[in-house]
């Protein structure tokens, strides 16, 4: 009998992910726009039989969508982290996955870039909601928030 490859624990846990999600959130101004308020929507699915978690992106600023973004969940059993490779709308290829662990129900995920550092927050209340914050450090600064948002299952 051939041996089969079966999810950890720790591919179950990034199984929170799936379902759709809805939320809204605040953008803090950038070089990619002015901010203010948007709302989000996410709808994520297992597949690869459970190893892997794909989500998709849609944001909506004065009712229309202003972006959109692709993202694989994994996890990393010899380095002990959960990876996340992020693609959208902006066209830049990643250049390797975004790493980072769980402490709970709280997904800290880092990345180091030439712009600098980006840490990307994922707290979960519950089965159906969660928090989520974007922030960037350049050289030299503090971390500043980009983006906020809290989002709700709707199945």
């Amino acid at each position: 009998m051939a041996w089969i490859a079966q999810p950890s624990p720790d591919h179950l846990k990034l199984h929170r992910f799936a379902g759709t999600w809805t939320g809204e959130e605040t953008l803090s101004p950038s070089p990619w726009g002015p901010g203010g308020p948007a709302s989000g929507r996410i709808t994520g699915r297992i597949v690869c039989d459970g190893f892997f978690v794909v989500s998709d992106y849609e944001e909506e600023k004065d009712g229309r969508i202003t972006f959109r973004g692709h993202s694989v969940y994994g996890w990393d059993a010899k380095r002990q982290v959960v990876t996340w490779y992020w693609v959208d709308s902006m066209g830049t290829p990643p250049a390797q996955a975004v790493t980072g662990k769980w402490d709970g129900d709280t997904l800290v995920l880092t990345q180091e870039h030439p712009e600098g550092h980006s840490r990307f927050t994922y707290k979960f209340q519950g089965d159906d909601l969660y928090d989520f914050t974007i922030e960037g450090m350049r050289e030299g600064k503090p971390w500043e928030t980009m983006m906020k948002g809290s989002y709700r299952r709707s199945s």
